[in-house]
């Protein structure tokens, strides 16, 4: 667990707004994982980084979908 969150640790104590969006999905192993684009915007930006996610997902049906093999 320390080695998944060590890359969100730094945008946590440099106080800027960050997050996570669905982006996917990779295959381990036959498992289906999702994975997530990480957005970091500029201190007191957080409209701009809002923005860019909802239009990511306009534009894309990741945050819709399941892996396969979950009903």
């Amino acid at each position: 667990m320390y080695l998944q969150d060590i890359y969100t640790i730094a945008v946590n104590l440099a106080g800027l707004p960050g997050m996570s969006i669905p982006a996917g999905f990779a295959q381990t192993d036959g498992l289906a994982l999702p994975v997530g684009l990480q957005i970091i915007g500029n201190y007191f930006d957080e409209a701009r980084m809002l923005n860019a996610g909802h239009a990511y997902q306009q534009v894309t049906d990741w945050h819709q979908r399941m892996p396969e093999g979950i009903a």
